[in-house]
């Protein structure tokens, strides 16, 4: 019990309230979300690119929410924007449960892009404002563990409860957003964020937000990356479902398998492989995170048993694993202490693949096969590295370091 205590004060209540949280999230979300597109493409007329075109129009959303969001943050504090994005989130998946129309389908998903953009990065920044500077990697490894417990039950339980109505995982999925959001508001006015909050010390505006992001080149081509990688991201929870169904048999089954397949390795392995990347250089992690996904990538362009489609998910999970934490880690260390929202937030520029990306897996997938598919994306993942390695070059420039690519004198 001891240990167990000593475990849970080693980071703020508000840090293990939101990881709680967001394990109750994810599990909702992914029941719903990752089935969209096929649902769309077995129950509407539109065609691959088309429903690709759609679902990417949240992420596309989500890329200018992100930075509005990061930056609002800054100025009326994390508690209003997270709180405030939720209630909206309930209320969209309430939308997705009551229509089939797509042009309601898309104002939905694009308001579900916006909520996220406004939720994620400010949650993000709000647990690094409550933890100190040498624990940070370990917090962001324990979201992203949490993000993916949730996401190891998700996407098998939407698979059963689809079975008995389409409608039935969007609305279960609101009512745990309803839960979480009325919990979390109880449990942030208790632990005094607003405390927290009245210590800013420097009033930021949009415009001179802006103006810093922009200016910053190393974070431009930290962005540019994070496009190339987002595009071949985007393919597990929207392409992929499709290219399963039409390459073996009980493709459905298979592919709910491989999202907790995805979810369970990262709940495994991120510790383990948290450590080992603390004792490297972030871009170190980020490069062999990218190879890692290229293998996944060419593995799902040449599987046609279930056997090598979950050996490709494992390899790319290991990539998901070291990409994803490095990357905050990155901006965490680049971004100015009062513009640490605005950072997070502009991340989420990186978004744009997530739009680019259905759109043309669905067009790759409808003209050229998915093998086509899933070799181009594995190269986009591999000429991310060349922007990362850009990137923290001009970092290291512009701060006057030397360009020594040991952990302690680099990003």
């Amino acid at each position: 019990m001891s240990k167990i205590k000593e475990k849970l004060q080693e980071f703020h209540p508000i840090v293990w309230s939101l990881v709680v949280g967001t394990v109750f999230v994810r599990a909702a979300s992914s029941m719903s979300m990752p089935f969209l597109f096929l649902y769309l493409s077995n129950q509407t007329d539109m065609d691959l690119a088309t429903i690709g075109l759609l679902i990417g129009a949240g992420a596309l959303a989500g890329t200018v929410g992100g930075f509005i969001a990061g930056t609002l943050s800054d100025r009326i504090g994390r508690r209003r924007v997270m709180i405030g994005a939720l209630y909206v989130w309930t209320f969209v998946f309430v939308g997705f449960a009551l229509t089939k129309n797509p042009l309601l389908l898309l104002l939905f998903n694009m308001a579900g892009g916006l909520c996220r953009s406004f939720y994620e990065p400010v949650s993000q920044a709000l647990m690094a404002d409550v933890t100190p500077p040498e624990k940070r990697y370990r917090v962001f490894g324990l979201r992203y563990t949490a993000i993916n417990v949730g996401v190891a039950v998700g996407p098998i339980a939407g698979a059963v409860l689809a079975k008995t109505s389409v409608a039935l995982p969007f609305l279960i999925t609101a009512v745990i957003y309803l839960i979480y959001v009325i919990s979390l508001q109880s449990l942030l006015n208790r632990f005094g964020i607003k405390k927290i909050e009245g210590q800013k010390k420097e009033q930021i505006t949009f415009g001179h937000a802006f103006r810093v992001v922009v200016q910053d080149k190393a974070f431009r081509l930290y962005m540019i990356a994070g496009v190339l990688g987002a595009i071949g991201y985007s393919q597990m929870s929207t392409t992929l479902a499709k290219f399963v169904e039409m390459s073996v048999p009980n493709g459905v089954e298979l592919f709910a398998i491989l999202m907790s397949v995805n979810a369970i390795v990262v709940v495994l392995l991120q510790m383990p492989l948290t450590t080992w990347a603390e004792k490297k250089t972030p871009l170190t992690a980020i490069v062999v995170g990218n190879v890692m996904y290229a293998l996944g990538d060419i593995g799902f362009a040449f599987a046609g048993t279930w056997l090598i489609f979950v050996i490709a998910m494992v390899l790319f999970t290991f990539g998901e694993i070291l990409t994803f934490t490095s990357g905050d880690v990155l901006i965490d260390r680049m971004a100015p202490e009062a513009m640490r929202g605005s950072y997070y937030g502009a991340k989420s520029f990186s978004n744009l693949g997530q739009f680019i990306g259905p759109w043309l897996g669905g067009l790759l997938l409808a003209s050229y096969g998915g093998t086509a598919l899933f070799l181009v994306v594995a190269a986009f993942s591999l000429i991310s590295s060349a922007f990362n390695w850009a990137g923290q070059r001009a970092y290291l420039i512009s701060t006057g370091k030397s360009i020594n690519y040991s952990r302690s004198e680099s990003l």
